[in-house]
């Protein structure tokens, strides 16, 4: 399928719609957009589009497609799978060459309210949110502590995997609904949530979950050990130059600081991941990307230390086994005696997944065990007027699922105010 139209007619349009409501977080009507595209009618593709998600030109791009719409795809059980992401990105491309706005998609559906909804944290939940709540008519104020909205869209996904004007984009599509903005207002900091009580009807907490999670070995404390959100976030680099580079972890942030300290001239890079490659969590296609560009993966590794005097000098690895234990669904890595080696390094970085800023236990909201903020069935805090979603309240990470649950929120605040 050499060209989009091929890609196009691919499509089954199969009545039950398992890429949708299987694959897709946000149930987008795929068969039907699709369907438009096919027409050549761009304008009702991004329309259909518009009904469930605000950020398709971000999700065609970056979602894991093989783990969520495409693995669901009729096509896939026989052969390959229609290419939904791709053709996603496309419709929204089609519709901003030919300056469709979520606006104008909107015309004459967007009510009346004189409701008002604070949102803090403008990613992919808290946009989704706000939008959703000003199609209802909802004046909402995001709250925002740097000067763009975006969050990880902007600082923690790298350029060569989503291009900036896409995300500019989008965002402008957003804040055209009506929805005003506060930056580098930062909550902790700027203001407390009780400045914003009395003034909103209904607070939505998005300030996502930045802070790297740490493995506790020996040597974490060295120079030359990071944490990888906020290396992508901070956008703070040492020189990589010539140097030996080890990336801790097998998600899609694993993928992009190892591609990143590469083009940034790292002479060697390696990936140590605990498990098997098909256990990655990461997309199959940043794994394959990562190869191709020459970057090292030590499957069934874990890391013992970290050696050096002050500064990173060496890494202590031994090697695991998987094995089924009762009561775990997937395979757990355990380690194998006597198999320990060391490695050379210059610098290690740990993408071992995140959670929230230590400044959350002081919010007084009741927190789960893993340091998320807790929420009921309806997105709701242990203070009922007080919403949370994404990653700060620990739902599965990706944008698609982000932004589930900033528009399932948004319902949810629409039904209690």
């Amino acid at each position: 399928m050499e060209n989009i139209k091929e890609k196009i007619n691919y499509c089954l349009h199969c009545k039950v719609k398992p890429c949708s409501q299987k694959g897709c977080p946000l149930h987008n009507d795929i068969p039907e957009f699709i369907a438009a595209l096919k027409e050549e009618n761009y304008r009702k593709a991004y329309e259909i589009l518009c009904n469930t998600t605000v950020l398709p030109g971000v999700c065609g791009r970056i979602c894991p497609h093989q783990k969520q719409c495409q693995g669901a795809c009729v096509r896939g059980i026989k052969g390959e799978p229609v290419s939904i992401g791709e053709l996603e990105a496309y419709a929204f491309d089609k519709a901003m060459e030919n300056n469709y706005t979520l606006k104008e998609m909107l015309k004459g559906k967007i009510k009346k309210s004189n409701k008002k909804v604070a949102i803090i944290g403008g990613g992919p939940s808290g946009l989704t949110a706000a939008a959703f709540l000003a199609k209802e008519g909802i004046q909402v104020t995001i709250y925002e502590k740097y000067n763009y909205l975006g969050g990880l869209l902007v600082h923690g996904i790298p350029e060569f995997r989503l291009n900036k004007k896409i995300v500019e984009k989008t965002v402008k599509n957003i804040l055209d609904l009506g929805i005003e903005v506060k930056y580098n207002k930062e909550l902790g900091k700027d203001f407390e949530l009780k400045d914003l009580e009395g003034k909103y009807d209904a607070i939505f907490l998005s300030f996502g979950a930045n802070c790297s999670s740490k493995m506790g070995v020996e040597g974490e404390n060295l120079e030359g050990v990071y944490g990888g959100n906020e290396l992508l976030e901070y956008n703070m680099h040492p020189n990589y130059e010539g140097k030996t580079v080890i990336v801790v972890g097998g998600g899609n942030v694993a993928m992009d600081c190892a591609r990143t300290v590469k083009r940034l001239g790292a002479k060697e890079v390696k990936v140590v991941y605990r498990r098997a490659r098909e256990q990655m969590p990461a997309e199959d296609k940043e794994v394959e990307d990562a190869i191709n560009e020459k970057i090292e993966f030590l499957f069934q590794n874990n890391i013992v230390k970290i050696i050096g005097n002050e500064k990173v000098e060496k890494v202590e690895l031994i090697k695991t086994k998987l094995i089924q234990k009762e009561g775990e669904t997937r395979l757990v890595p355990v380690n194998i005696e006597n198999s320990n080696y060391v490695i050379d390094a210059d610098y290690v970085i740990m993408a071992l997944g995140a959670h929230p800023e230590n400044f959350v236990n002081k919010l007084g909201l009741n927190l789960n065990k893993w340091g998320n903020i807790e929420v009921n069935e309806n997105y709701q805090t242990s203070r009922p007027k007080i919403y949370a979603g994404g990653d700060l309240a620990g739902v599965r990470g990706t944008v698609a699922w982000a932004a589930y649950s900033g528009r399932e929120a948004a319902k949810k605040i629409m039904e209690n105010i």
